[in-house]
């Protein structure tokens, strides 16, 4: 038996029918070329994964409620999954393309889980035209966050062609289901509870003192930076309640291609992934007749894990950062993204060390569920200015390829949360020697997910274009973090650009 977190519930009792708190993963797998063609191949992924569904822990674990949802439940070891409950296998139409498995996905990605049973679903997909097989893998983000889920992957796959060895008796392994009674529930969650009161007791005036200083030097004007991205977002079409329907794009660049350009801009990858994202919403938003003057603001979670935790559970907050949308100058927008995301940076370490990610939780189902159902039946995402006005994620992943059942998986794109007034979800894995993509929209907020997908295709081309010289118009204001981000000489910009490889787009979504 194992004590959710209070922000693991908070993710919990904010699900509502139309918002689903599941994140996903669709990897797109290569079959063996040596294989036998009269194998089924999508067969023998399912029969090399139950056992290893079923041996790791996460996979197991359920939930065991509170009586009237007054506290967070606890979690429970379920014993052997009811895998007719949790796994699917799908044909796709005779000769599907990529843009069928993006619709399917987007189908599979509108449906909550179901909480009798642990927290995941996975869906084997056939019926490519190219051969290869799909893999959706749906987990409630109750349970993990994006570091953990990343992590969570080395236990289903190899990393070899060659398949690691399962034994034979893997359901003696697992043993019997837990069945802890109510007393023991109750006894745990009162433990948690007031462990948890003593831990902020006894961090809260130190946590004030800090607080206090971050307000006064921003007040004083010596945390330079620190106050450019708190501010609301203007109105856009992303900014709306919503319902259950979803979509999806994916889309994979050259990972090569997008640290040379921070490279030759001195940037980092996070911000030429933010600058990305800001120039495909210019374009978007152009081709729709509506691109605000004012600057949009992205929230991104930054991860608060010690180097090597791999826990599964949430531990990560949120920040703002203002995406330059407003500049028609790509360099120049590259630059003030870099400043605005190495204030919020700067005011996230600042802050670490107040930031909780677990609280006490009695009482939280009852506030929080009712706050997202009132939320979303009211509509006052209409009519509130937006905190933010998307979601965006930057995931590292693995650098070297995995395999399942001696099959490439080629791939990997995340699908994450989108939410009513946030309509958008933009998460990104690097994986190999790419940076995969995943565009989560509601469609209510975007129609059509595939020409924002273009939009970043094209906003990749432009910055690629980009010489490492001055911008045309002057310099940007920049403070602390963002100043001085291009120091390099013209004659060295070009020396550079003709010895660099023209890096590949791979396009995988629809038209």
């Amino acid at each position: 038996m194992k004590n959710m977190s209070g922000l693991d519930g908070v993710f919990l009792h904010l699900e509502t029918p139309a918002t689903p708190m599941h994140v996903a993963a669709l990897y797109l797998i290569e079959p063996p070329a040596d294989r036998d063609r009269h194998v089924d191949f999508a067969g023998e992924i399912e029969r090399q994964l139950l056992p290893r569904l079923a041996l790791a822990p996460f996979f197991r674990a359920r939930l065991a409620p509170m009586p009237l949802q007054f506290a967070n439940p606890v979690w429970i070891d379920g014993g052997v999954p009811e895998f007719s409950c949790h796994l699917r296998r799908i044909v796709l139409p005779a000769a599907a393309g990529f843009a069928d498995l993006e619709a399917c996905v987007s189908g599979l990605h509108a449906t909550p889980l179901d909480r009798r049973y642990p927290l995941w679903e996975l869906a084997i997909i056939e019926g490519l035209a190219s051969g290869e097989i799909g893999l959706y893998l749906k987990i409630h983000h109750a349970a993990l966050d994006g570091v953990s889920g990343m992590a969570l992957a080395g236990t289903l796959f190899d990393a070899t062609a060659e398949p690691a060895e399962v034994p034979a008796d893997w359901r003696q392994r697992v043993g019997e289901a837990e069945d802890p009674g109510l007393g023991q529930r109750l006894g745990a969650i009162f433990r948690h509870t007031a462990a948890q009161y003593v831990k902020l007791a006894r961090h809260l005036p130190a946590g004030l003192r800090l607080l206090s200083g971050m307000v006064r030097s921003a007040g004083q004007g010596t945390a330079p930076g620190m106050g450019q991205n708190l501010a609301f977002g203007p109105k856009t079409p992303f900014n709306v309640p919503i319902s259950n329907a979803r979509g999806f794009a994916a889309l994979s660049l050259s990972l090569a291609g997008v640290k040379e350009i921070a490279r030759r801009h001195e940037a980092t990858l996070n911000d030429v992934v933010l600058a990305l994202c800001s120039g495909a919403l210019r374009r978007y938003l152009q081709a729709q007749g509506g691109l605000p003057r004012k600057s949009l603001i992205a929230t991104m979670p930054v991860s608060l894990r010690p180097a090597g935790n791999t826990e599964t559970t949430i531990q990560a907050t949120l920040t703002l950062v203002r995406l330059a949308t407003h500049l028609a100058d790509p360099l120049r927008r590259l630059h003030a993204v870099h400043a605005a995301a190495g204030a919020a940076k700067a005011l996230t370490r600042r802050a670490q060390s107040i930031i909780p990610t677990d609280f006490p939780s009695l009482g939280i189902p009852w506030v929080v569920g009712g706050l997202a159902a009132l939320y979303g039946r009211s509509g006052v995402a209409k009519l509130l200015p937006p905190l933010a006005n998307l979601a965006i994620s930057n995931v590292p992943g693995p650098r070297q390829p995995l395999y399942i059942a001696g099959g490439r998986i080629r791939a990997c794109w995340p699908l994450s949360i989108v939410e009513h007034g946030l309509g958008l979800n933009i998460t990104v894995f690097s994986y190999c020697d790419s940076l995969d993509f995943g565009l989560t929209v509601a469609r209510d907020a975007v129609p059509d997910v595939a020409l924002l997908a273009q939009a970043l295709t094209a906003a990749y081309a432009e910055l690629d274009q980009l010489p490492a010289t001055a911008v045309a118009d002057g310099p940007v204001k920049m403070h602390g973090p963002g100043e001085s981000v291009v120091r390099k000489a013209a004659a060295e910009a070009s020396t550079e650009r003709a010895r660099a490889a023209r890096p590949a787009v791979h396009k995988k979504t629809s038209t």
